[in-house]
Parts: structure tokens; sequence; C-alpha cells
């Protein structure tokens, strides 16, 4: 059912090589880090109020019967949830900012859905998984550690400051991890991935960070900087 979801649109290439480009250029690093987070708002960030949409170019439309959720790889329990069985689970609210790594930060999102927290409690990943691979139905997929999809403040959320989170900003269900560059937050979630070893996805394998730490000014790749 999940593979008939329309992909509406088409990739943005000339958005996807001007990424790249910073990349290897390292565009907008101010050489100011700020490891101990004595600022709430990382280096190299602006604040702005509005939340601003960033996509592929490709936004699928994702009717709710339609809506699976697939939680699979290294794990004791692996569980393919329907939307009213996922949203069924114990909710949680959180607030947090966020950073995205073309520089815009929005402070104090007001978030509900299922605790990552909560989701791994139901699947019991099993000791070698250290990494999850997050996969979306617009294709997308992006890493991060194990450490940081268990945060306490990282949820998966079906809404934002008190409605349904919009297709523009990954509804119905998008992840949300405020340690990190919000490239990293996939949309559209489909399928998350628990593995033994890592799996660079679609920014990271085009000179982005593997780990993406805002304060950390970690934006792109260490060694294309340098070459």
């Amino acid at each position: 059912m999940a593979d008939d979801i329309p992909l509406l649109g088409r990739l943005r290439d000339k958005l996807v090589e001007t990424k790249r480009r910073w990349a290897t250029d390292g565009r907008l690093l101010t050489g100011a880090p700020d490891p101990r987070r004595v600022r709430r708002l990382p280096p190299g960030q602006r604040l702005v109020e509005t939340w601003p949409v960033l996509d592929l170019g490709v936004k699928p439309e994702i009717p709710h019967h339609a809506w699976r959720l697939v939680v699979d790889g290294a794990v004791e329990a692996p569980t393919t949830w329907r939307w009213g069985e996922f949203t069924d689970l114990p909710k949680a609210r959180m607030v947090n900012d966020i950073h995205c790594v073309t520089a815009w930060s929005h402070y104090d999102n007001r978030w509900e859905g299922v605790a990552t927290r909560t989701l791994l409690d139901l699947v019991k990943p099993m000791p070698e998984a250290q990494h999850v691979i997050l996969h979306a139905f617009d294709t997308y997929t992006t890493n991060v550690p194990l450490a940081d999809f268990a945060a306490s403040d990282a949820l998966l959320a079906w809404s934002w400051n008190g409605e349904a989170l919009s297709v523009e900003h990954g509804g119905p269900l998008r992840v949300v991890i405020p340690a990190l560059y919000f490239w990293k937050s996939a949309k559209w979630i489909k399928r998350i991935e628990f593995s033994a070893i890592d799996k660079p996805g679609f920014w990271e394998v085009r000179g982005y960070h593997n780990y993406g730490d805002p304060w950390r000014e970690q934006r792109y790749d260490e060694e294309l900087k340098e070459s």
C-alpha cells in the first residue's frame, strides 16, 4: 500500500547541485564553534519567525488509510504500524528549537507525537544496533546514531504548534531530533531501520557532515573541506 503513494513534483536537480557546491565551498561556515552551547543560537545561524519550507521538490500526499511506518533491522520486535495504531501509542508533547544547515533557526516549536524512547521500548534494538537509518516516502534517507535518536527530546511528530503537521513540513509524520541540523529530522517518515553499520544518506553522500552538530558547526564533510 505504501509503495502506491503518489509523489508530486520532481527532484530539483539545480537545488541539489547548488547545495552540493555549498559543501565544496564551505559556504556559511564562521569558524567559531560553540561546543559548550554557551549561546542558544548556534554559530552562523539567524533567528526566523516563520518556518521556512525546504524540500527536494517532491511532496508525497499520504492519506492516513495508506500510511504505514515500518520499523525493522537489528531489533527484536520488528513492527509495522497503521496510522490509528501509531497515534494510539502513548503521546508526548515537547517544546524545542530547530536549526537548519541553511543557517536559519526557529525557537520554541511545540510538537505532539510519540517519543522515540517509546518506540525503542516497543521494538527493542539489539546490542549491535548503533545506527538508525531514516527512510522517507519521497525516497530521501538520512542516518543518525542510535544515541541521538534515543535522546529525551526526540520524537516522531504529527502536530506542530497545535495543528496537524502540514504536507510541506513532512506531514503526516516526521522525525524531530533537535540536537542535530534539521536535515537529520526526516520528513514523511515511512521506515526506521536499525543497523550495526552506518549508512550515509542523501545529503551525507553529497558533501554534508555525517553527524551534523549545529554548535560544532558540522555543516559539511571535514575531508571535503580540507581537500
